[in-house]
């Protein structure tokens, strides 16, 4: 009995490329440069430029840091290039151990403050904000596109000794006269905390929104009280977003010095002071070069365990 030809459209005589399961059973591999390889491929193109631009300068950047931190300097002050290990080795001195150990622990404590802000309101945004949720989400992020300086600007004279904040507390008797949060490591924080909680507001609501509800209601049936529930099903359902939200917060905040120029003193200097320091009023490039290698070993070391996390939850995810 003759076989007949599979063919595709009438009259073309040819075979046909994808389309419905084999006679065996076994499904038809799908068409060839068909619509979704074509967009693929076009949207690779579009975006080659941009990406070898932004790959271009950051890894130029990277090598350029990174080879004047071994450099020297003239009694002018000028950079050279060479190979001098004491940028690094001096590092280890106390002055610049304290500072990158202050720096550490302002960024940690700034995504813990910022995670125990966030997560109320972008929990209310995301399960009772209803019809309003996206009016509410602007009303956090449109004030933050003013420029940050500013902003600092502007909490610093909240801050200060005869602002809004003190003047109301004093009122109520939770401070004394000559209380004062200016020219504190809790203005530095403040300050940060103030910078950079919206980078924990967004991408906590963003996992509260992706999340089922139904597992709320679940597990109130199960674990009874809202401590408890929130602490069972709610925190590990959304704990990706929480670890996205305090990698968004931890690499500024560690690299900030804003908020330690304006609301700190002498004793609450960060790394990103003694970076910005050492090339602009110390005239010394490649020490100030060494501090950033340093401060973005840390920021990488931050940012691998993140991901790392995350590959975890994927794998677990999947299984």
């Amino acid at each position: 009995m003759a076989t007949q030809k599979t063919t595709g459209p009438a009259g073309t005589g040819r075979p046909e490329q994808g389309g419905g399961p084999h006679p065996d059973g076994t499904p038809a591999r799908p068409a060839l440069g068909g619509p979704s390889a074509a967009a693929g491929r076009l949207w690779t193109l579009l975006m080659l430029p941009g990406t070898l631009w932004m790959t271009a300068f950051l890894v130029g950047s990277l090598v350029l840091v990174a080879t004047l931190a071994f450099g020297t300097t003239d009694p002018l002050g000028n950079p050279h290039f060479g190979f001098n290990p004491d940028n690094f080795t001096a590092l280890a001195e106390p002055a610049y151990r304290s500072v990158m150990l202050r720096s550490l622990a302002y960024a940690l404590v700034t995504c813990l403050i910022c995670l125990v802000v966030a997560y109320p309101v972008a929990y209310a945004i995301a399960l009772h904000g209803g019809r309003f949720k996206t009016l509410l989400i602007a009303a956090i992020v449109v004030p933050f596109f003013a420029n940050y300086l500013v902003r600092m600007y502007g909490w610093s004279v909240v801050l200060s000794d005869d602002g809004p904040l003190l003047r109301a507390l004093r009122a109520i008797g939770l401070a004394g006269d000559d209380a004062k949060i200016l020219q504190t490591g809790t203005g530095v924080v403040a300050g940060l905390v103030y910078g950079f909680v919206v980078f924990m507001i967004i991408p906590l609501y963003a996992a509260l929104e992706r999340m089922d509800v139904s597992l709320i209601e679940a597990g109130r049936d199960l674990y009874g009280g809202p401590l408890r529930t929130f602490v069972h099903v709610t925190l590990p359902a959304t704990r990706q977003g929480a670890a996205a939200g305090c990698v968004l917060v931890f690499l500024p905040a560690m690299g900030d010095f804003v908020s330690a120029q304006l609301m700190g003193g002498p004793d609450q200097i960060m790394i990103g002071n003694l970076i910005q320091d050492k090339f602009f009023q110390g005239q010394n490039w490649p020490l100030g070069s060494a501090l950033t290698m340093l401060m973005m070993a840390v920021l990488f070391l931050g940012m691998l365990g993140y991901l790392r996390r995350a590959r975890k939850d994927e794998a677990e995810a999947v299984r």
